[in-house]
């Protein structure tokens, strides 16, 4: 009886922590109430794409060749803030998005949230900019958005660039996707996780190879969380674990003909590098670099080298990189 009393009241603390949580957080993030935090919010704009306000922020000449950057799973264009200004010093215009649901873009309870839905709003994103054709980089599950739009909106990916890219669903096999999958389960977890500070930095620590453990600090565990903080961010984190479907990326990918150029960290314990080795395997015209003391986010571990690769492989009209002469850089092809 003890045993079954202590139960009940340890299950009656967690439900009325989670009643709590549920009823004090914010319905959403107002971006004016943060802009002075977001790291280039002078270059910041948004845009209407399909009834939803699209945030996203560009860099250089508008008449430049355009280069479109997709950022991961719970990231934003945070993840861009060092590269994106250096790419546009090579001469592009460069354009980073927030997908919906994610970073400052609007996260509508009707959007589904999956791979496919997302690729189509940034094709019809571009469409609104003007942008017929650009070279797309995606990183993490932005590497799945930029393969299905390749597949299903060939018309406007120029190049493609993918970053330890997700290319089928064995991430969902993760321990924490797997409980967020349950009915009730997910709905009670996923805000104390993303609201979580120790989390996010556990996270991280899996996230960054060790030699770059030292990028973990307080003003980029914020920039992670402050745009999924509230009720809409909570639901899009959630709906899009949900919605993953990306098996039939790895399947297809042989039909791609776009130049493309494949970077992998060689430490990545987030995608395994045996997934950058099969795109490579599958994608006729690649090129595959792996990059040494380098995790899942090469843009931001190793910005320069990453600049470099992916300015060269821009500016080539064939996608074609040499041999850059850096330390830590194995070039497959």
């Amino acid at each position: 009886m003890k045993k079954r009393n202590i139960a009940l009241a340890f299950g009656g603390a967690v439900g009325a922590a989670v009643a709590v949580k549920m009823l004090t957080r914010a319905e959403t993030v107002k971006w004016d109430q943060v802009a002075d935090r977001v790291p280039h919010s002078e270059n910041s704009h948004f845009v209407n794409v399909d009834g939803a306000r699209v945030h996203y922020q560009e860099f250089g000449d508008a008449s430049k060749p355009a280069v479109v950057l997709i950022h991961g799973y719970t990231a934003s264009v945070y993840v861009w803030k060092t590269t994106a200004p250096m790419l546009a010093e090579a001469g592009f215009r460069v354009i980073a998005v927030d997908l919906l649901g994610f970073g400052y873009s609007e996260k509508p309870s009707w959007f589904d949230y999956s791979i496919q839905g997302q690729a189509r709003m940034v094709s019809r994103f571009m469409q609104r900019l003007g942008i017929g054709r650009a070279t797309v980089v995606g990183s993490s599950y932005g590497g799945a958005v930029a393969l299905n739009l390749t597949l299903d909106y060939g018309e406007s990916v120029e190049k493609l660039v993918l970053v330890d890219a997700v290319c089928n669903d064995e991430p969902k096999n993760h321990p924490i996707l797997r409980l967020a999958s349950l009915p009730g389960i997910g709905e009670a977890i996923t805000p104390f996780l993303i609201d979580s500070k120790a989390f996010l930095r556990m996270r991280m620590h899996g996230t960054l190879a060790k030699v770059n453990h030292h990028m973990i600090t307080q003003d980029r565990i914020e920039s992670i969380r402050r745009p999924l903080s509230a009720a809409d961010g909570h639901h899009s984190v959630l709906a899009t674990s949900r919605n993953w479907h990306a098996n039939r990326l790895e399947q297809d990918a042989n039909l791609i003909n776009q130049p493309t150029l494949i970077i992998w960290g060689e430490e990545d314990n987030v995608i395994p590098i045996k997934n950058g080795y099969k795109l490579h395997q599958e994608i006729l015209n690649s090129r595959f670099v792996i990059l040494k003391d380098c995790g899942h986010v090469p843009q931001e571990e190793k910005s320069q080298i990453f600049a470099e690769l992916v300015s060269e492989f821009c500016h080539d009209k064939k996608g074609r990189i040499g041999a850059i002469e850096r330390d830590g850089v194995s070039l497959k092809a």
